[in-house]
């Protein structure tokens, strides 16, 4: 008996470091779409941006001011498309950032929907989905740009569905 209050305490406390670096999220929606899906489950490391900044192409999870059925404030999951000091231009269904026409491949449908330009406040960042015809993301004020405090962490890993289970990489 005392083996096995041993082994459950020692597995006990090792999940509990664990989740201290690492959470588990699910995927709830299609704005993510095609690299992620609903009922996707992933790996979120709360640690990665603590002594670095995210970069163009990491995927995030954050907490957003949209409210749910349930009356919480949503977690959204989006990829960084534009750093501090950048300016983002959204025109004729391209993206550009700082001048430079970004790259779609990973998008759904590889048009971006919106007029905008916009210059992302220090401390802030330019967040959408990679299905840019059905997220809500910076491009909207509902959203807006997203402060670094708000992001619970990056997604770094995919665990089910098994058959796509793997690093996730940024674009």
């Amino acid at each position: 008996m005392k083996e096995i209050v041993k082994d459950v305490t020692v597995a006990f406390v090792i999940v509990f470091i664990i989740m201290q670096f690492y959470e588990p999220t699910r995927v709830f929606g299609i704005s993510m779409q095609p690299n992620f899906h609903e009922k996707d489950y992933l790996v979120l490391s709360k640690e990665a941006y603590a002594k670095a900044s995210p970069k163009r192409g990491d995927v995030v999870v954050f907490q957003s001011s949209l409210v749910s059925f349930k009356g919480d404030k949503e977690l959204l999951i989006k990829r960084v498309i534009g750093l501090p000091g950048d300016k983002v231009v959204i025109k004729d269904g391209d993206v550009y950032v700082n001048g430079v026409q970004q790259s779609d491949y990973y998008t759904k449908d590889r048009y971006t929907i919106g007029d905008i330009s916009v210059t992302v406040p220090e401390g802030e960042y330019f967040c959408m989905g990679d299905n840019r015809q059905h997220s809500t993301d910076s491009r909207f004020s509902s959203v807006g740009c997203v402060s670094s405090s708000l992001i619970k962490g990056k997604v770094i890993f995919r665990f089910y569905p098994f058959n796509k289970a793997g690093k996730i990489k940024s674009i």
